[in-house]
C-alpha cells in the first residue's frame, strides 16, 4: 500500500509536473472508485489545476474551473497507483477490461491513469468542492511530519491508551499517513514490540518512537522526492529493513527478520531488536490488524 512517503512523492511530481495544465477530459473505467456525484466529474473539465497537496495518504488536486473550484481527490488503498503519460495513449478504455479506474487528460497532451491490481477494489475516488467534504480527511489525526507535531504531541496521543503500538501507528484517525510498512520500519527503529500497549512506554520509549518516527518519515519522503511515479515502489522496497524482509538478516543486529501473519497482510520485527529474543507468536485470528 502506498504510504506518505510514496504518496508525498506523487504529489511533489504532480506539482511539479500538472500545475497550470487544463483538464480536457476525465474518464471513468471503473464507476465503483467514483464516490461522489456532487459536484459531477465533468465539473473538472476545462479546469485549471492551481495545486497539489497531500492529506494523510489522500492526494489532493486542487482546480479551478467556470463554475466552480472543485478538488479531484484520490486514495490508491492497496493495490492503487499513478500511471502518468507524457502522451496520453489514445486508446479507448473498456471498463471491466482493464485495471484503470480512471483517466485523467490534460491540455498539453499529457495525463495519468489511476490504476488498481488484483480483484479487490478498494482504491477511492472523489470529486468535492472542499477536501474535508471525504470523509476520510475529515476524520484524519496529525500528521507526524508536520512542524507543530512534537514529542509531547505524540505523548498526548499514546497515554491512556490499552492499544497494541502497531495498531496505533496505523489508526488514521490517530497519526495521519503511516501504514503496514512503515509501521514495521518505525518500531523496528525505535526498538519496540508491535505487541507493547501505547500506555505502557515509558519516557524513554516515547523518545526513542519519536525519533524513529521522525527520521524514518523524513529519510523515505527524501528518497522518494524527485522521483517519476514509476520509480517509487521500488525506492520503497530497497528502504526497509524488516517489512517485506521475512527470512533476511536484521542490518542491525544479524538476528533473522520474523513475521506474524494476520488475515489478509503480515507483520515483520527482529526479535533480538524489539522483543528481547522473543518469538511473537502466529496470531492469524487477530484483530490487531483490522
Amino acid at each position: 500500500m502506498p504510504e506518505m512517503p510514496e504518496v508525498q512523492g506523487l504529489v511533489e511530481f504532480l506539482r511539479g509536473r500538472v500545475t497550470g495544465l487544463e483538464v480536457t477530459r476525465v474518464s471513468v473505467a471503473n464507476i465503483a472508485a467514483l464516490k461522489t456525484y456532487d459536484p459531477p466529474v465533468d465539473a473538472l473539465k476545462g479546469a485549471r489545476i492551481d495545486a497539489v497537496a497531500r492529506h494523510g495518504k489522500f492526494v489532493d488536486i486542487a482546480t479551478t474551473g467556470t463554475d466552480a473550484s472543485p478538488h479531484l481527490v484520490f486514495h490508491l488503498a492497496k493495490a492503487g497507483w499513478l500511471r502518468f503519460y507524457e502522451q496520453l495513449p489514445a486508446t479507448i478504455i473498456r471498463p471491466g477490461k482493464t485495471p484503470i479506474a480512471l483517466r485523467v487528460a490534460l491540455s498539453d497532451g499529457s495525463g495519468f491513469d489511476l490504476t488498481e491490481a488484483g480483484t479487490k477494489k478498494s482504491l477511492a475516488v472523489y470529486v468535492v468542492r472542499d477536501p474535508v467534504d471525504v470523509p476520510g480527511i475529515a476524520r484524519l489525526g496529525p500528521d507526524p511530519l508536520d512542524p507543530s507535531f512534537t514529542r509531547d504531541t505524540l505523548a498526548g496521543l499514546l497515554a491512556g491508551r490499552r492499544t497494541q503500538i502497531k495498531g496505533v501507528l496505523r489508526d488514521q484517525a490517530t497519526i495521519a499517513g503511516v501504514g503496514n510498512a512503515y509501521s514495521d520500519e518505525i518500531l523496528h527503529a525505535a526498538k519496540t514490540s508491535p505487541y507493547a500497549l501505547a500506555s505502557s512506554l515509558d519516557d524513554a520509549d516515547v523518545d526513542r518512537l519519536f525519533a524513529a518516527m521522525t527520521d524514518t518519515l523524513a529519510e523515505a519522503v527524501a528518497e522518494a522526492s524527485g522521483k517519476p511515479p514509476a520509480e517509487l515502489k521500488d525506492a520503497k522496497r530497497r528502504g526497509m529493513k524488516v517489512h517485506g524482509r521475512r527470512g533476511e538478516t536484521c542490518p542491525v543486529c544479524g538476528d533473522e527478520v520474523r513475521s506474524v501473519f494476520f488475515a489478509d497482510n503480515s507483520l515483520e520485527y527482529c526479535p533480538t531488536c524489539q522483543t528481547g529474543g522473543k518469538i511473537l507468536a502466529d496470531r492469524r485470528l487477530s484483530r490487531l490488524l483490522k
